[in-house]
């Protein structure tokens, strides 16, 4: 990949007059409404920075253009833009599951549905204490209050003169306020019935509001607005090999225990058979394999999808990118610190939100003075422009590997010469130990070589002076060749 951009630069001058030709036809054909068709399986280095030249201006002159795009199926906020209709049943459903429907409607709703429980609770029972007193004929005129002493009465509740007087009974039992003048009599045992089932049924619905607004206050979802995605995604080399971009964030001290990022590209896909998935998902590796999706988050983290043979991008070209219709939908998970509930932040980026040869600026630095990292959020979404070819990952997979091809030919040439003169320094020191093996004449022993003590001198046989003399003889020629030996193993430590 590194030498693509030297063999173009050394023979782009050379080029540059015949380019000047066809640039003014090449502006006339941008500036029409058909878009100038580029071969990309070009693979001369020169035709192909041509190209990219080519593609480069109409990349910056049309991006405007790829702005018509379809709606999103995330939102930049991570609302989902999906809208159910035509359900069976819906309503029903909807009310089988209430807890949560009071959670998930908003707040205008779910304060309008609490404070019509009470009130509705209050005027039910309001109207039970007043069937009650009136079945017992407590709301006679000589049964009144204020008539109960000269006649002798005694109600089932006291001091209830109408319905309201019932209504503020029922709110003083229910709440258990007790103001003094109101209470009910032993003379009724209904009344001690409904006023234990009243008592019973403000603590539930009490007990069941103040759950819905404690779990709509502690909801997780809030928690993501507080991190942040960038608000493009960029496409670059690192290392060699191309890779979509993202950036995510969090602007809390309190962290994000076990985060982890998932990615996923909604598009359009046509089966073997012909059918045709409008919305087909398909998955984009973050590093799950290898661990690199888990992220220690205390700062920006720049989260890195590798364009390799397995991503559904492997085929995406700048100018591909101005036509394709897709979506690439971005999740980051977790759990949270304070609470322990698990939250997940949500955003998608379309193609005109993908900028081609670009990458982020980092953005965390170390304060000397405070002893301390700090992180700058004004640059969380800056980017800066570096050079990129405009092919796909699978064009410059090909290229690099024919660029690759004759250096590696020529490293086996040069590894091939060596053995062979490696080979032939072995073989002529083999020759040479041959022949100094051949020369040497046996000798018996002589008085300079040491004798074994467990070996005295005893007269031999001739059958044991040759055998003494032939082990003599093997020796010499195994020093010799080990002598011998010794500049061949030098000259090849040098090679």
């Amino acid at each position: 990949m590194r030498r693509v951009p030297q063999i173009v630069e050394a023979r782009r001058m050379s080029m540059r007059a015949q380019t000047q030709t066809n640039t003014s036809t090449t502006t006339s054909t941008a500036s029409t409404d058909e878009e100038p068709q580029i071969d990309f399986n070009l693979l001369d280095p020169i035709k192909l920075s041509l190209c990219q030249e080519q593609m480069a201006d109409q990349y910056r002159h049309t991006r405007i253009s790829s702005k018509k795009m379809r709606k999103r199926v995330v939102q930049k906020n991570g609302e989902c833009n999906v809208s159910p209709s035509n359900v069976a049943k819906r309503r029903r459903r909807y009310l089988q599951d209430i807890f949560t429907t009071l959670v998930d409607i908003q707040w205008r709703w779910t304060l309008l549905v609490f404070a019509m429980s009470f009130i509705s609770s209050w005027l039910l029972f309001a109207l039970v204490w007043w069937i009650i007193a009136y079945m017992h004929g407590d709301l006679l005129p000589h049964h009144l209050p204020d008539q109960q002493a000269a006649s002798n009465w005694t109600p089932c509740v006291m001091s209830i003169f109408s319905f309201t007087s019932c209504f503020l009974f029922s709110v003083e039992t229910q709440h258990t306020i007790g103001y003094g003048s109101r209470h009910t009599t032993e003379k009724c045992p209904e009344a001690i019935f409904v006023m234990c089932i009243q008592s019973i049924t403000g603590v539930m619905i009490q007990a069941f509001m103040v759950g819905i607004v404690f779990a709509k206050l502690s909801r997780p979802k809030k928690r993501t607005q507080t991190l942040m995605f960038s608000r493009n995604a960029c496409l670059c080399l690192r290392d060699g090999e191309m890779c979509m971009l993202f950036r995510v964030g969090d602007m809390r001290k309190s962290h994000i225990i076990e985060a982890h990022v998932r990615a996923q590209l909604i598009r359009k896909r046509v089966t073997l058979e012909g059918e045709v998935l409008p919305f087909f998902q398909y998955e984009l590796d973050v590093g799950y394999d290898i661990g690199e999706d888990r992220i220690f988050f205390i700062w920006p983290m720049t989260i890195i999808h590798k364009i390799n043979e397995n991503s559904p991008l492997f085929d995406l070209s700048a100018h591909d990118l101005l036509r394709e219709k897709f979506e690439i939908v971005v999740i980051l998970e977790g759990v949270i610190e304070s609470t322990g509930m698990t939250t997940q932040a949500r955003s998608s980026y379309l193609p005109n939100e993908i900028l081609w040869g670009y990458r982020f600026e980092p953005l965390v630095t170390f304060n000397k003075e405070l002893g301390e990292y700090a992180v700058d959020y004004s640059l969380f979404n800056n980017v800066y422009q570096v050079n990129t070819p405009l092919y796909s990952a699978r064009e410059l997979a090909r290229l690099n590997s024919q660029e690759s091809t004759p250096e590696r030919e020529g490293e086996n040439s040069r590894s091939s010469s060596r053995q062979q003169q490696i080979g032939q320094k072995e073989e002529e020191g083999d020759d040479e130990d041959d022949q100094e093996s051949s020369i040497i004449p046996v000798t018996p022993l002589t008085p300079a070589t040491p004798m074994s003590p467990l070996t005295p001198m005893t007269p031999t046989s001739a059958s044991g002076t040759g055998s003494c003399a032939l082990d003599m003889h093997c020796a010499s020629a195994a020093c010799e060749d080990t002598n011998a030996t010794q500049p061949l193993l030098q000259d090849h430590n040098h090679v």
